[in-house]
């Protein structure tokens, strides 16, 4: 299970104080459940959700977006956005 930063030590809504580059991966989980992430080049995105470990395709998500969403993984298989990068 990710690391979470924010249950004792920081506020979910307030601003990333780091990051982290994401590889996505169809067999591990991130090392820590982001704030957000920022879309470098856009395209799908598959994540697995913190709370429920359901699975979503954010379709089509421009590049230079960034999508307020905590997920425990970014998965390979069916991403095709690039340069992901996680705000903590």
């Amino acid at each position: 299970m990710p690391q979470d930063l924010f249950s004792t030590t920081d506020s979910v809504t307030s601003p990333s104080r780091d990051w982290f580059d994401i590889a996505p991966s169809d067999n591990a989980d991130l090392s820590f459940v982001p704030k957000a992430i920022f879309i470098g080049t856009g395209g799908d995105l598959v994540v697995s959700s913190a709370s429920s470990n359901s699975e979503v395709i954010f379709r089509n998500v421009p590049s230079g977006a960034v999508l307020d969403i905590r997920p425990v993984a970014v998965r390979e298989t069916g991403t095709t956005a690039t340069d992901l990068v996680g705000l903590i």
